[in-house]
């Protein structure tokens, strides 16, 4: 600080033309309550001889001066003490060390800035490089201070919004932590007892270099080995660096707020300070006398101020130079720049004159100083409006082997972060670390904690499960999808009958010819509808017989096409409706056989009050009409989707089970009744066979009707829509063949039997064989 005060007073052109810059300092012994005593002395004006390292005859450059602006503290939780004492008087503080994220709160530190990034971006550096090396499991140890406590915490918070970072143990430290003392030691016990017994990939150490200082030596001792990560409080520190066995602690990578040099001072140092002095040099080579000669210089190498046998030796300059903190010392430097510019701007100056006096108020250099914009060598700084500047951080890697602290990437408030890739590389390629915790997964497994705190293992998924790895939980796949050998999701396909299927071909083809027989049926007894034979057959019953068969093939088509609500609607319920007026027509015609030849008085009364073959027809096709109507109205067959293993089958739902049976076991007893009927009529004297063929046709049905039952209720997938099909087309071509078929047949080929009297030669015929005696007209 001093050489830059005084490399501003004397360069040339004058910065600040006609105007000394005058300097008071101060030690604050980094204790809070001499810093305060300090800076009100301060402000006052006035020196304390009795400060700590001051020697007694130092003068200030400029005795009397009003002082405008204040550079320190290095420790955060001094800062605030000073930074709430110089507010009152409106004073500018200037820190170059002091990092915390509470000084930016301007409510409470209206004047205080700084020349070092908040640890607000330190603390998100830290998190960053965490994320970018795959580090999984980390362990955070701070200090009871403003520092170490809110940093820690902030680092907490960041981790914890991070989901994949588990923080192992957090251990704030005491004040008293870097004493050597009883209570200090037992702190410092349980500290390396739980790093030594942790899982963590790094320690993060957030706080002072005192408290490093313990850790570390303690790190030394036990071999602890480990992977660190400073913060700049002692990233850079060469006390730490140089202790003996420091490879032992592991390896350490840390923040620094952007590294630089003051220009041309380490040069100043080894030329024996340009032959200039002041008290505190005087005072520091009183104590450590420098080496005259390369003689008196211990193999140029040993840095050390004692020799082997503990007494003083003489101070290489060369050594001076390197116990120079490069990164501290440019911060002061630009805390110096910082003030310099803010007088230029109050004052405007240029290379020759101030167009101003030196008459202004600190509050008025404060809020020039807070509006500077300028670039000190290769450094561009700036204030946002909390007081810090935005100069990101280089992150630095001890190389243990030399020793030598090298920068090896950088970061930015942005959130940017740059490291070299195959340092990237190396570190993500570690899947199970070193204390045998599993960091990721392969395919089909899952990172797993199986009790110990932070680590994990890999576990297989459990049946029907997968993980695409990396440790991945295990998770199914969702509904529509299944899970592939490769341990994939993948899409399931619907399943349904298709055209091409040879199944639908064969019913499809059969339908069609079902169709075209019942129409050239149909014709066929529009032809000969005046004729016994159509009259035997119900007369206009065989039209509305012939239509529900037409409406039985037809509907082929809607159950073995792709399943929708319209098909599904049509389907079963226009079956039952359609096998019903079929069934009906079927057992009128049959009582009309019974009732022309049932000679039994007490039967044939009431048998004949029921031969009204349109009200049959139309009460037993109401019944299963009524059945249906309500189905389709509260409960509607729909289609819908099951879930296999690997398709989606489309299928029909009835809807409703009940009616579904209903409409089933209706259509069984009608079956059966005609059945029954049939098998009673055979008996009759009926030349055109129609209880005969009836009683097969109905027989076909009821077998394939029980068949059909256990099918319907145990088999699922995409055939059953087809069985359900061949179960309609036997029923219909049953019916078509077995009673209708024959009579088409003897229209065409028999005529001769296709007359009144033919059909009373047979039945007289008949009854003579029997014995019974038949009048002749």
């Amino acid at each position: 600080m001093i050489r830059a005060i005084r490399e501003i007073n004397q360069r040339t052109p004058r910065v600040l033309p006609n105007i000394t810059l005058g300097y008071d300092i101060y030690d604050t012994c980094g204790d809070i309550s001499v810093a305060i005593s300090a800076t009100l002395q301060l402000l006052q004006g006035q020196s304390d001889p009795q400060s700590c390292l001051v020697p007694g005859h130092s003068h200030p450059a400029l005795p009397e001066s009003k002082t405008k602006a204040v550079i320190g503290e290095s420790h955060s939780e001094v800062s605030m003490a000073v930074a709430m004492v110089v507010a009152l008087s409106s004073v500018t503080q200037i820190s170059y060390g002091s990092t915390s994220e509470l000084l930016s709160r301007k409510l409470k530190f209206p004047t205080f800035l700084r020349t070092i990034s908040s640890d607000e971006y330190q603390t998100k550096a830290i998190a960053k490089l965490v994320e970018k090396f795959n580090w999984k499991t980390v362990a955070v140890v701070g200090s009871y201070d403003a520092y170490g406590k809110y940093g820690s915490e902030k680092l907490l918070d960041i981790f914890g919004d991070m989901e994949d970072i588990c923080i192992e143990f957090t251990e704030i430290l005491p004040g008293y932590f870097s004493k050597n003392d009883h209570k200090a030691s037992m702190v410092l016990d349980k500290l390396v007892s739980n790093i030594n017994n942790s899982s963590a990939e790094a320690i993060i150490l957030f706080t002072k270099g005192s408290n490093v200082n313990v850790i570390m030596k303690a790190a030394i001792k036990h071999k602890l080995n480990r992977t660190w990560i400073a913060s700049d409080s002692w990233s850079t520190s060469l006390r730490i660096t140089s202790l003996p066995g420091i490879e032992m602690a592991g390896q350490v990578f840390g923040f620094i707020s952007k590294r630089n040099e003051v220009p041309g001072f380490r040069d100043y140092v080894l030329s024996m300070f340009n032959g200039t002095s002041n008290a505190l040099l005087k005072h520091y080579l009183s104590q450590y006398p420098p080496c005259l000669n390369q003689s008196e210089v211990n193999g140029g190498t040993n840095c050390s101020l004692t020799n082997s046998q503990g007494s003083k030796q003489c101070l290489d300059l060369r050594c001076l130079a390197t116990y120079i903190d490069q990164d501290r010392s440019y911060n002061i430097y630009l805390a110096v720049q910082v003030i310099v510019e803010g007088l230029k701007n109050l004052l405007k100056c240029d290379s020759h004159r101030c167009q101003r006096g030196t008459n202004f108020t600190a509050l008025e250099l404060l809020l020039e100083i807070k509006k500077v914009n300028f670039t000190v060598n290769t450094t561009h700084i700036d204030f946002d409006s909390n007081g810090d500047p935005s100069l990101g951080y280089d992150i630095v890697f001890w190389d243990m082997t030399e020793p030598l602290i090298k920068t090896i990437g950088e970061y930015w408030p942005s959130g940017k972060i740059k490291v070299p890739d195959d340092l990237v590389r190396k570190m993500r390629s570690v899947l199970v670390t070193a204390y045998n915790c599993s960091k990721t997964c392969e395919t089909g497994q899952e990172l797993k904690n199986q009790g110990r705190k932070c680590c994990d293992d890999c576990v297989p998924c459990a049946d029907k499960e997968f993980s695409a790895g990396n440790g991945d939980k295990c998770e199914r796949c969702p509904a529509t999808e299944y899970l592939s050998l490769n341990n994939t999701c993948l899409k399931m396909k619907t399943e349904s009958l298709s055209w091409s299927d040879p199944f639908v071909i064969i019913l499809s083809c059969l339908s069609v010819l079902g169709i075209i027989v019942v129409i050239v049926f149909a014709v066929l007894f529009t032809i000969y509808r005046s004729t016994p034979i159509v009259k035997a057959v119900g007369g206009y019953l065989c039209f509305l017989e012939l239509f529900s068969l037409l409406v039985c093939f037809c509907l082929i088509f809607t159950v073995i096409v792709k399943p929708t609500d319209a098909s599904c609607r049509l389907g079963q319920p226009l079956f039952g409706i359609s096998f019903s007026i079929c069934v009906s027509c079927i057992l009128a015609n049959l009582l009309q056989i019974l009732v022309g030849f049932n000679f039994d008085a007490r039967i044939s009364s009431w048998v004949k009050k029921l031969n009204k073959p349109a009200l049959i027809v139309i009460a037993i096709s109401g019944i299963q009409v009524a059945l249906c109507v309500p189905w389709l109205i509260y409960y509607p067959p729909s289609s819908a989707e099951k879930l296999l293993d690997k398709t989606i089958l489309l299928h029909c739902n009835n809807g409703s089970r009940e009616f579904f049976i209903a409409m089933l076991s209706y259509s069984f007893s009608l079956a059966f009744i005609c059945f029954l009927f049939a098998y009673k009529g055979k008996q009759l004297p009926d030349i055109y066979k129609n209880a005969s063929l009836i009683s097969i046709s109905m027989m076909l049905f009821l077998i394939i009707w029980i068949l059909f039952i256990p099918i319907h209720i145990y088999l699922f997938g995409i055939y059953k829509q087809a069985i359900e099909s061949a179960d309609i087309l036997i029923f219909s071509y049953s019916v078509l063949f077995c009673h209708l078929a024959p009579k088409c047949y003897i229209m065409v080929f028999r005529k001769e039997i296709n007359n009144e009297r033919a059909m009373t030669e047979y039945i007289r015929k008949h009854y003579e064989r029997k014995g019974i005696p038949v009048v002749k007209s």
